[in-house]
């Protein structure tokens, strides 16, 4: 029997003998980066002043951002993960809506950060190259480096004369979120990821406006984010 062909029914039998190649299994460790957007779906009550009372109609609505988005997943299990949602701050748009803001524009801006953890299930073999999963766990959102415009401070001296400048300050949130995403391993460590999260962020924002140094009203007003957040990236696993 030729040698190069001794050779060749060795090294068959060597690789069936193998086990194959694991996607995903237990101890591993997966990490994503890719563009990471929040489109809230939003909707808020009215704006409630103390020197005014309930303002029929005045209502926000906050829009959308994309920033770098991180995530992880721990494999506990060849099908159970601990998964993590990070990114770099998103800013986000607070603009007029309702019959008495609507067309405003722009009244306020703020940034946050809306760490995520959530409880992973892959129902697909370790072996298989696609890796779906779906997801359930809590989000916390910071909410920081909050500012109103002078448009937010020319429309409440319309409604309170005297008033010459404003300021807005958003409680942080606590709430449920839930996942869906794949990733599709391309090499036995690189893949492509993406995802969509639904997460429950809720907060009440309160403003105070000032009459030169002196506070002349404060008002508040719940806003319900809620938002979709997509993201499409790569995937390495360690």
């Amino acid at each position: 029997m030729p040698r190069t062909f001794k050779l060749g029914v060795l090294a068959a039998a060597v690789m069936a003998a193998a086990p194959a190649v694991q996607a995903y299994e237990a101890g591993d460790f997966i990490g994503r980066v890719g563009v990471a957007t929040v489109d809230p779906d939003s909707s808020s009550s009215n704006l409630n002043s103390n020197a005014l009372g309930e303002i029929d109609g005045a209502k926000v609505s906050v829009d959308s951002n994309s920033q770098l988005g991180l995530t992880a997943s721990y494999m506990l299990t060849n099908q159970f993960a601990v998964g993590v949602l990070a990114a770099t701050p998103f800013k986000h748009d607070i603009n007029g809506d309702g019959a008495a803001l609507g067309g405003t524009g722009k009244l306020a801006e703020t940034k946050h950060l809306p760490p995520t953890i959530t409880l992973q299930y892959f129902p697909m073999p370790s072996g298989s190259k696609l890796q779906p999963y779906v997801g359930a766990g809590v989000n916390y959102t910071n909410f920081f480096e909050e500012k109103t415009t002078q448009t937010l401070t020319d429309t409440y001296a319309t409604l309170a004369p005297g008033v010459t400048s404003t300021d807005i300050e958003l409680d942080d949130s606590f709430g449920l979120a839930a996942e869906i995403g794949f990733d599709y391993m391309i090499t036995e460590n690189v893949g492509i990821n993406a995802a969509v999260w639904w997460i429950d962020i809720d907060t009440e924002a309160t403003i105070n406006a000032y009459a030169g140094n002196a506070v002349a009203d404060t008002s508040t007003i719940d806003v319900d984010i809620d938002p979709w957040v997509y993201m499409v990236g790569v995937s390495y696993k360690f």
